[in-house]
């Protein structure tokens, strides 16, 4: 289908810079070489009206009494916020929006589905569709080390967090759907251990949809963007998560290689193999050296395998051991899970400190300009169609 695609029409975009790097040079060589004229890149964006001002109206009142309402049709502006991320006025006034929000939502939740959260803890959140490359299972096994760290030391120093998971499984996709009743046996059980509670906790969200992201987004401290390197086409929720404050720690894929330009890395918490590093290991690369060598990743697993999970149902992960040990792992997971641990010690370090939070925060909506859809439909216009504004 897409190689009939390129044939059949004019242009073929693949909506963040690595991806069409990526179809160019690997994915459909060939017709790049035949057609390079019709390769373009209009990186993806997200409507700010939906996004940031009906959806996070606590945040959007801040913005606009610091620099007007410019930017909700060029929110190029955004870039004005920047200077004021170490100005203590605004600095608290942009963390009373996001505690603003974190508390409507608790309220929503409560209400909507009868589960009760603590806003007091960090917002954690993957919410994009379940697939093996998208690695909601990644999530999960750092959940499960961070479980294990607990267990282990009852005593040991830990931030209270609440990591929210909600995304839709295509119907067929068996080890999709596994994951998610894997993610599901880890909440129940962290829920019934009294040595976690009120320290970790872990949701799934039933029926995922554009209303709950409405309300889960503008709540969320940090936002996980950990698919496999070179595998994420774009991703929007990304932009959308940055534009509404929250931290990202990812993988240096898709559109969020562009955002960690435009906000700075140091503003980020990457972590993991690049697309060139995972392309390059395919050959060598043994996820048993890592359980063999890793003694956090090899405690995880055997938890996992020694059904702690699944008392009711024995063997009912079985095809988990599959996929990450003698299956080979091909999407990586446990190449990138220590890296991820340590971005993620990093991420937890910085929100003990309130105000070096809330300053990255605001450069990262500060630069969350570019992600408009407003400039990804212009560069269409322009670029592609040939078509120029009408004035209605």
């Amino acid at each position: 289908m897409a190689n009939l695609a390129i044939v059949g029409s004019h242009s073929t975009n693949g909506v963040a810079a690595i991806h069409s790097a990526l179809l160019r040079t690997t994915t459909v060589r060939d017709l790049a070489e035949m057609f390079p004229e019709r390769f373009n890149n209009k990186t993806n964006g997200v409507t700010p009206r939906r996004w940031l001002l009906l959806a996070n109206p606590a945040l959007a009142r801040t913005i606009t009494a610091a620099i007007g309402d410019g930017w909700i049709t060029d929110l190029s502006q955004l870039r004005r916020l920047a200077p004021l991320a170490g100005d203590v006025g605004f600095l608290d006034d942009f963390r009373k929006a996001k505690r603003e929000a974190k508390s409507q939502f608790a309220a929503w939740l409560k209400s909507a589905a009868g589960l009760t959260v603590d806003p007091e803890s960090i917002f954690d959140s993957q919410v994009k569709r379940i697939h093996e490359y998208k690695r909601q299972l990644l999530n999960a096994l750092r959940i499960v080390v961070l479980y294990n760290r607990l267990r282990e030391n009852p005593s040991l120093a830990m931030m209270p967090r609440t990591f929210f998971f909600a995304g839709k499984a295509a119907p067929a996709y068996r080890l999709a759907k596994l994951i998610i009743k894997f993610i599901n046996n880890l909440a129940g059980t962290i829920d019934g251990d009294p040595a976690v509670r009120g320290r970790l906790k872990v949701l799934f969200l039933p029926d995922y949809s554009v209303s709950l992201a409405e309300w889960l987004i503008p709540a969320t401290d940090v936002s996980n963007q950990i698919s496999t390197a070179g595998y994420e086409a774009s991703g929007t929720s990304n932009m959308k998560f940055m534009m509404n404050g929250a931290l990202t720690i990812g993988t240096r894929d898709g559109a969020t290689i562009e955002m960690a330009q435009e906000a700075g890395e140091e503003n980020f918490f990457l972590f993991g193999l690049t697309a060139d590093q995972v392309a390059g290991s395919r050959g060598w690369y043994s996820p048993r050296w890592h359980y063999e060598h890793e003694a956090e990743t090899r405690a995880a697993l055997d938890l996992i395998f020694s059904d702690h999970f699944s008392r009711n149902e024995p063997g009912v992960f079985a095809p988990l051991r599959d996929t990450l040990l003698t299956g080979g792992d091909h999407y990586m997971h446990l190449a990138d899970l220590a890296s991820y641990l340590e971005a993620d010690w990093r991420l937890v370090q910085l929100y003990t400190d309130p105000k070096g939070w809330a300053h990255k925060a605001i450069l990262n909506v500060a630069a969350s300009g570019k992600f408009s859809s407003d400039r990804t439909i212009a560069e269409y216009a322009a670029d592609i169609w040939g078509a120029k504004p009408c004035p209605v």
